[in-house]
């Protein structure tokens, strides 16, 4: 099967390519570019930004400058269809089912007609599908920064009765409101992270993905074929 967006960006005539390395073995064929044309400098550097945010937080390697022009095996689109989620991130499915995988460079052409749908909010809300859908870091961040924050506040209250004791100067009310403030903030910014970690393995247990995509198997081999007829001869008595 071989995906390929309808502008016309992403040439056909790079198929017969894709076939090749198919023919070669590997399982995934996908089409990386290597320039982009027709795209401003901030859709680009805002898409170099993307790939980096979810290599650096995601388990899986999802390939950078790559879009859905790919071919799949038979076995590899079998491995997709046993995947049940309805909120799907493509690109990162395509890598998650693992098998072997191979990129094909070529040059973006700018598009042939018409106009992308695909605005900046759009494209927001595109990121935000693809980060949550394969890593569950935003909610390890609120556990850190709440523990952060209410250890620092801690220190600060410490340093606050030091500057009294040694010091004799009057705790004014302000840095002691702040002190509050700031750990009860990050003991609710922590135990909100906890919480969101509990969420976060409830919600990969709902995609009920598969544990395993088989690759390849070696059948079971009996050195004594006489073994298997004494078992059968046996059972059958």
């Amino acid at each position: 099967v071989v995906i390929i967006d309808a502008d016309l960006q992403d040439p056909p005539e790079l198929i017969p390519r894709l076939l090749e390395e198919w023919k070669q073995g590997h399982d995934v064929v996908y089409a990386k570019r290597n320039s982009r044309a027709g795209e401003t400098s901030l859709k680009k550097s805002s898409a170099y930004l993307f790939y980096r945010i979810i290599q650096g937080m995601s388990r899986v390697s999802i390939p950078e400058d790559t879009g859905d022009f790919r071919l799949l095996s038979r076995r590899a689109l079998d491995a997709l269809k046993k995947v049940r989620e309805q909120h799907r991130f493509m690109k990162g499915l395509f890598a998650w089912i693992g098998f072997s995988q191979k990129a094909v460079i070529y040059n973006r052409d700018e598009r042939f007609a018409g106009e992308t749908k695909w605005n900046y909010w759009k494209l927001l809300n595109f990121a935000i599908e693809g980060i949550t859908s394969f890593t569950i870091a935003p909610l390890k961040i609120a556990t850190y920064v709440g523990l952060v924050i209410a250890i620092g506040a801690f220190f600060y209250a410490g340093f606050i009765v030091f500057k009294t004791v040694a010091y004799g100067n009057p705790v004014a009310g302000y840095p002691s409101l702040m002190v509050v403030v700031l750990f009860l903030g990050g003991v609710q910014l922590f135990s909100i992270g906890i919480m969101g970690e509990y969420v976060g393995r409830m919600f990969d247990e709902t995609k009920n993905r598969p544990l395993y995509v088989l690759n390849s198997y070696e059948p079971a081999r009996i050195e004594n074929p006489n073994l298997l007829n004494v078992s059968k001869s046996q059972h059958s008595d």
